[in-house]
């Protein structure tokens, strides 16, 4: 995937790093949970606390329409087929399920509660995709 420049401004960043770290305080605040999407997407059936589970989902997918009322969305061009995407994303689901968590969950939330265990698992996910990258990029040339 190619991100175009052109539409990258510097506070699109911050802005959005800002929002993803109210949106996860007002979460646990308001709510006791933790603002782990990979739990939180595995659980939306659950009938008993199903409804703040798809408020949080549906303001995901809504975000960016949002988004593209203020600003132009980048321009993305994917460089893979949907094939290949299709086994990074299973493959990620089996991660985010061994790990029990994912990068928003760990990465987002249990570092910021200082969890050692969210550490490691941050530690271990952002390793692997950089050596995946080094192989897939470098060594595989795809």
């Amino acid at each position: 995937m190619i991100v175009d420049g052109t539409y990258f401004i510097h506070w699109q960043p911050l802005a959005g790093g800002m929002l993803v770290g109210l949106a996860a305080s007002m979460l646990i605040l308001l709510n006791g949970r933790i603002a782990g999407i990979s739990g939180i997407v595995s659980r939306l059936i659950d009938t008993e606390q199903g409804l703040w589970r798809w408020a949080f989902f549906l303001g995901l997918l809504l975000s960016p329409h949002l988004y593209s009322l203020f600003s132009a969305l980048p321009v993305m061009q994917f460089d893979m087929d949907w094939q290949t995407y299709t086994v990074a994303g299973l493959l990620v689901g089996l991660g985010s399920s061994l790990g029990s968590g994912c990068t928003s969950g760990h990465g987002v939330c249990g570092l910021s509660r200082l969890s050692k265990r969210s550490l490691v698992a941050t530690l271990v996910f952002m390793g692997t995709g950089a050596a995946t990258v080094f192989v897939v990029r470098h060594l595989l040339g795809v």
